[in-house]
């Protein structure tokens, strides 16, 4: 079909379960490299034009943001930023390219660099969650969604927690396009909780 990765198949199941996306929204991908999500979210707001090899081209209804620390090869109006979004001067290009406005959903398919030392990779996937957590709540509006790429393991059930605790709805979704013996489960969170 055109996809840069089978990574896209998973968004699409993700969306179809939970339909998450529609045109004319912001979203932001995190971990975006190598684009496979961008290219799939590019097609669901300019679903009547498909280009070469796919890729959906031309006028597109809503904004799509994508951020990685590796290279992306660039997909017709999405808008990507190489670099690391806890930096500030990062986050600075992140919130120009937004224009001040805010996101409706945030999809982080990243994942760190596995060593195979079980607790040290927990903790690493840990952190990049809580990061994308803490990303969503400061941008998402109140109605909005985060999708995050979690691991089956030590840190899952506090990685739930740590959801339940910002979003009034959390559904985990396992896509049949993951390989079968992968662990990875993604987490759905939904409207965020109104702070105290």
């Amino acid at each position: 079909d055109g996809y840069r990765a089978r990574a896209a198949y998973k968004l699409k199941e993700i969306d179809e379960t939970f339909r998450l996306f529609r045109p004319g929204q912001v979203v932001v991908d995190l971990g975006a490299s190598p684009g496979a999500w961008s290219q799939y979210l590019r097609r669901r707001f300019a679903p009547k034009v498909a280009g070469v090899g796919g890729a959906a081209t031309g006028e597109l209804d809503g904004t799509i943001v994508a951020l990685d620390l590796l290279p992306f090869e660039p997909i017709d109006n999405v808008h990507f930023i190489q670099g690391d979004f806890r930096e500030d001067a990062v986050l600075a290009q992140l919130e120009a390219a937004l224009g001040g406005q805010p996101v409706n959903v945030v999809v982080s398919d990243m994942a760190p660099n596995l060593s195979g030392i079980g607790s040290a990779d927990a903790a690493r996937v840990a952190h990049l969650v809580e990061l994308a957590v803490d990303f969503a709540c400061s941008h998402l509006t109140p109605d909005g969604a985060l999708v995050a790429k979690v691991f089956h393991g030590a840190g899952y059930d506090d990685l739930v927690q740590l959801f339940r605790s910002q979003f009034q709805a959390v559904k985990p979704s396992q896509p049949k396009a993951s390989r079968d013996k992968s662990s990875e489960t993604f987490l759905v969170g939904r409207g965020l909780k109104r702070r105290p």
